[in-house]
């Protein structure tokens, strides 16, 4: 799961009115063709298949199409990544391209370190068609577009068939109306229907989404009346419900003493979770003998709606070569770099890329991503995503009242929101 640092205040601004450099001074561009030199940060780690497919295949594809061009690449520690960007700007040494995670994207808009993807791509709306919409709109801040969707993921249902035939179910739960039926019958079977390990919007939303209520406002200017709505309370409440009768483990609001997720799940505790694509190889080294499935995110009033994760990539303002860094933007977006990534474990953001070819365990995410939504694209959901998760933590604790714990939080978020 992909979750932003806490947010770094610094004069940036002022900085950026004096004029950020790259660090690439010999990068230029001579007869509208791109050339030079650029640098591209990101978070793969330096050992990983993913950077060595960068390095050795997706790199030198774009160089082979630009001989007079070369990109400098830069692994930096993702719980790192947030805080150099942020002190870079401040310094002057931001690089020309950086993957960023997608909650980071309106924050460094509203910072001013962004160039708008559409004045550099002519062909962006183009370009972008061929994406998921989800992801897309990650990238979207004061209605423009910062970025481009470089990576994606979201969350389905996992889960143990075994578990759920010791209660005689078949079937994983399919809508609200199973969770709350499978939970009573798997209780008597001493099995947790559902666990998760946190209650921040990564973990809520889908159910808030599903049950057919929402974060805020279209414009995301107003939460009071959209997180608070009896289609949110009603998503919340599903969850609080189910953990009052302990049919979800206490991992969920932070307490010790609980089986972890991937252990829980492969040995019957709990009969399923909602988890990413990354679950795969964790449970295949550690619990070899155990077949986990998936299926959709249980539906309710609003369908079977999940959350988006994933990366973009960026060019930042003080790069001294927006041409070639917009190639190579653009080249990372191309159907050559994408199948390269996803090879490897980096699940594609076009629609045309059949990522079930190249591993089945994908193919429900795929499915899943058609309506899976972004968690609201704006420079402070990281405060947002930390009040949501403390006042529902709260409530859930105290056996609370979910509709004035989301009134109380939608009263907060819209000041939040009015910042900006």
């Amino acid at each position: 799961m992909r979750r932003a640092l806490p947010l770094a205040l610094v004069a940036t601004c002022a900085v950026l009115a004096a004029g950020c450099v790259t660090s690439n001074p010999d990068s230029s561009t001579k007869a509208g063709k791109a050339e030079g030199t650029i640098t591209f940060w990101h978070s793969y780690s330096a050992d990983s298949p993913e950077v060595k497919t960068l390095r050795e295949k997706v790199i030198p594809g774009f160089e082979a199409q630009h001989p007079r061009a070369e990109v400098k690449d830069v692994s930096i520690p993702y719980e790192k990544l947030h805080q150099k960007v942020v002190t870079s700007a401040a310094g002057g040494t931001l690089p020309d391209v950086l993957r960023s995670d997608i909650v980071w994207v309106p924050e460094f808009a509203k910072l001013g370190l962004l160039e708008d993807m559409k004045a550099l791509l002519p062909d962006f709306d183009k370009l972008v068609a061929k994406t998921y919409p989800g992801p897309l709109e990650t990238n979207k801040y004061q209605d423009r577009y910062w970025g481009v969707p470089l990576d994606t993921n979201t969350r389905v249902l996992l889960y143990n068939s075994d578990a759920l035939a010791k209660a005689g179910m078949k079937k994983p739960p399919r809508t609200f109306k199973d969770m709350r039926s499978y939970a009573d019958k798997l209780s008597a079977k001493g099995v947790k229907l559902f666990a998760d390990n946190d209650l921040t919007g990564w973990n809520v939303a889908p159910w808030i989404w599903s049950a057919g209520g929402e974060i805020t406002d279209e414009d995301h200017k107003k939460a009071t009346g959209y997180l608070n709505s009896p289609a949110s309370v009603r998503g919340v409440k599903l969850l609080q419900d189910l953990y009052d009768k302990k049919q979800i483990p206490r991992l969920i609001v932070g307490s010790q003493g609980s089986k972890a997720l991937p252990q829980g799940l492969a040995k019957g505790d709990y009969a399923s979770l909602l988890d990413g694509p990354w679950l795969y190889p964790v449970m295949k080294k550690q619990y070899p003998d155990f077949a986990m499935k998936a299926a959709p995110v249980p539906a309710g009033p609003g369908g079977s709606i999940s959350v988006v994760g994933g990366e973009n990539v960026v060019v930042t303002k003080s790069s001294r070569n927006k041409q070639l860094a917009a190639e190579f933007t653009r080249y990372l977006l191309s159907p050559k770099a994408q199948r390269a990534m996803a090879e490897v474990g980096q699940m594609s953001v076009l629609k045309d890329v059949d990522m079930a070819a190249i591993d089945p365990v994908y193919k429900s995410y795929a499915t899943q991503l058609k309506t899976a939504r972004p968690r609201t694209p704006v420079p402070n959901w990281p405060k947002i995503d930390d009040l949501l998760k403390k006042k529902l933590q709260t409530t859930f604790t105290d056996h609370g009242d979910v509709k004035k714990a989301l009134d109380e939080a939608a009263a907060e978020i819209d000041t939040l929101l009015a910042e900006g």
